[in-house]
C-alpha cells in the first residue's frame, strides 16, 4: 500500500488507534512512511496494533493526566521526534437528555473530548514541536454545528474541541499548523447503534449515497498532515457525505 502523500522521516501519535477511525488514520500514516505511536485501553489491541502497523504502543485513558506525558515521552524515546498527533480517541456517553445527566459523566465526556486533546499538544509541543514544528488533527463531528436529541454531551463538547482547535491554531503558528476534520455518519462500533438499524434509509437521504467508511475521514486527516496543507491552519474539514447539506437535495 502506497501514499501520494510523503511523510517518510516523520513521526505521529494517534490516540484512540486500535479500531474504527483511529487505526484508519495509523495505516494511512504509515502508508505515506510515517512512524506510528498509538495508543487506547485495551493493553492487547495496542500491542497488535503496533506490531501490525510496526510503530509502538501505549495503553491507556487518555483522560488520565499523565498519559499524554508518558506517551510523548514513549514517541520521542521510539522515534526521536513527534510531528504529527491526531487526537481522535472520544466517549459519545452521557447519552440522553442534558437535564438527566450525572455531573461526573458530564465532566468524564469533556476530560476526554477537550482536556485529554490539550494536555497531548501541550506536552507535544514542549517535547518537540515548539522548536522543530508539527501538525495536529483533532478529530470532531459534524454535529458540533448544531443540536440534536440524546446527544447534548458529546455535541456541546466536540464543539469545544472545535473552538480550541482554533485557538491553537492562532497561538501555535507558525510553528504547528492545527486543523480539525468533522466526520458525519461513519460505519464504527461507536456509531453502530446509529447507522446499523437504517443504514439504507440512512444513506438513500445523503447527497452522496452512502455513510461513511473510516478510510474518508483517514484520507481527510493524512492531507492535513502533509506537505500539501502546508498553508492550512484552523480549518475544519467536513467528511458527511453531503450530511450538511442534504436539506437541499432534489430527489431523482
Amino acid at each position: 500500500m502506497t501514499s501520494s502523500y510523503d511523510l517518510r522521516g516523520r513521526a505521529a501519535i494517534v490516540t484512540g488507534a486500535t479500531r474504527g477511525i483511529g487505526y484508519a488514520v495509523a495505516r494511512e500514516l504509515v502508508a505515506a512512511g510515517a512512524r506510528v505511536c498509538v495508543t487506547a485501553r485495551d493493553p492487547d489491541d495496542v500491542r497488535r496494533t503496533a506490531a501490525r502497523l510496526d510503530g509502538v504502543g501505549l495503553p491507556g485513558s487518555v483522560a488520565d493526566p499523565d498519559h499524554p506525558r508518558r506517551l510523548t515521552e514513549l514517541a520521542l524515546r521510539a522515534f526521536g521526534r513527534v510531528d504529527i498527533v491526531v487526537n481522535n480517541a472520544a466517549t459519545n456517553q452521557p447519552y440522553g437528555p442534558l437535564m438527566d445527566i450525572d455531573p461526573r459523566e458530564w465532566s468524564e465526556a469533556f476530560a476526554v473530548n477537550v482536556e485529554a486533546p490539550l494536555r497531548l499538544v501541550q506536552c507535544a509541543w514542549h517535547g518537540w514541536m515548539a522548536e522543530h514544528g508539527g501538525s495536529v488533527v483533532n478529530i470532531c463531528t459534524e454535529g458540533a454545528r448544531h443540536v440534536g436529541p440524546r446527544i447534548g454531551a458529546y455535541n456541546t463538547s466536540k464543539a469545544a474541541l472545535l473552538h480550541l482547535t482554533g485557538q491553537l491554531a492562532g497561538e501555535l503558528a507558525p510553528r504547528v499548523r492545527v486543523n480539525s476534520v468533522s466526520p458525519g455518519l461513519v460505519r464504527t462500533e461507536m456509531a453502530r447503534f446509529v447507522w446499523e438499524p437504517g443504514e439504507t434509509e440512512i444513506a438513500s437521504g445523503l447527497p452522496l449515497g452512502r455513510i461513511g467508511e473510516p478510510e474518508d475521514v483517514a484520507r481527510a486527516v493524512l492531507w492535513l498532515c502533509s506537505d500539501a496543507a502546508e498553508w492550512i491552519t484552523g480549518a475544519d474539514l467536513l467528511v458527511d457525505g453531503g450530511t450538511n447539506v442534504s436539506r437541499a437535495r432534489i430527489a431523482p
